[in-house]
């Protein structure tokens, strides 16, 4: 990116930060009449087989994953214009992803003013070490690492931990408001459940609502990790951290084919969305077609995103994401260099 860039970046996206009410109100029922309707359907796809089931199991994972960008749209207060409104629909919302509407707003709003900071990293990101930081390391930190970056802990038992544990409790120093907000959604999530179990059995809520909950919480967490974990990625010091920079460059473009698009609600163009979080997400691909310098971004497909699950540590001297493979090649040769004596 060129200096020029970085500082008519903001200037050209403005336009495209105001939400329209009508296109808000449709995308809500678009997404969330679907949703309920196809989750009845596979209940009573259960009578007949779970494998039919799956199918509109499957497509209500890709609804839910939908209704969380309008969450997600409602704590940046983007997807309407009243901040009441966006508190509103944000936390009805968070009741169905059983997500805490300030709580996680809090979090992820310290994610985007900190994504690619190496000096203010652990809240609301993916645990990144350096291969530095990794090689210095006591063995019990390195293997701990290693699980959690592991894909069927991160994509399997990430969502039970963080979904299901983590955003059931408030963080420290919370405010009251915070507080109170994560008890309110706590308390109509049991009264949600409790009343599904009671209409149709603790079994089949398991089977319908356990299975989209796994689908959909995989995915989140894999569109996650995939929009800043690319080999050409963004991580500098806080001396030299630049938010554009941070946004453009330590922010992919994931290229996904069109089904997909509408049902992750255009969070792939996620280098505009950190860029401005103000632009709601059924503008997030009209500012991008309409700002040329968004276009020479890092770009990923489906089948290009799969190798980001090798990258693993972050080598800060060539400024891109490396495997554990790669770190021990790295470690042998700083070891062979650290032999060598200089002669007198």
């Amino acid at each position: 990116m060129t200096l020029q860039n970085t500082k008519t970046l903001k200037k050209q996206v403005a336009p495209f930060e105001k939400s329209t009410t009508k296109e808000s109100v449709w995308q809500i029922i678009n997404t969330v009449v679907p949703f309920f309707a196809l989750w009845y359907l596979a209940y009573l796809s259960l009578s007949v087989s779970y494998w039919l089931a799956l199918v509109p199991i499957v497509i209500s994972a890709g609804l839910l994953t939908r209704i969380f960008i309008i969450f997600h749209d409602c704590t940046h207060h983007s997807f309407f214009k009243s901040r009441r409104a966006n508190r509103i629909v944000g936390t009805a919302m968070g009741v169905l992803t059983i997500f805490p509407f300030d709580q996680w707003g809090h979090e992820h709003s310290v994610h985007h003013a900190t994504s690619g900071n190496l000096d203010k990293r652990g809240t609301g990101d993916i645990w990144t070490l350096t291969v530095d930081e990794y090689l210095a390391a006591p063995l019990r930190l390195r293997l701990a690492y290693r699980f959690y970056r592991n894909p069927l802990v991160m994509l399997g038992l990430g969502p039970i931990y963080v979904f299901l544990l983590k955003n059931r409790f408030n963080r420290k120093g919370a405010k009251q408001k915070e507080r109170n907000n994560t008890y309110l959604t706590n308390v109509l999530i049991v009264a949600l459940i409790s009343i599904l179990c009671w209409a149709i059995g603790w079994q089949s809520f398991l089977l319908v609502q356990g299975s989209i909950f796994m689908i959909s919480g995989a995915a989140g967490i894999w569109l996650f990790y995939v929009q800043h974990t690319f080999e050409d990625s963004y991580f500098e010091e806080d001396k030299e951290w630049e938010y554009v920079k941070a946004a453009v460059e330590g922010s992919s473009f994931y290229k996904l084919p069109k089904v997909l698009q509408w049902l992750t609600g255009n969070i792939g163009f996620h280098h505009v969305h950190h860029l401005s979080p103000r632009v709601p997400n059924y503008k997030l691909e009209e500012a991008h077609n309409n700002t040329p310098p968004l276009q020479n971004v890092p770009t990923i497909s489906l089948a290009t995103s799969l190798k980001s699950l090798r990258f693993r540590l972050w080598d800060e001297e060539r400024k891109n994401f490396v495997s554990f493979r790669e770190v021990k090649a790295l470690a042998k040769k700083k070891f062979s260099v650290q032999q060598v004596k200089p002669e007198i």
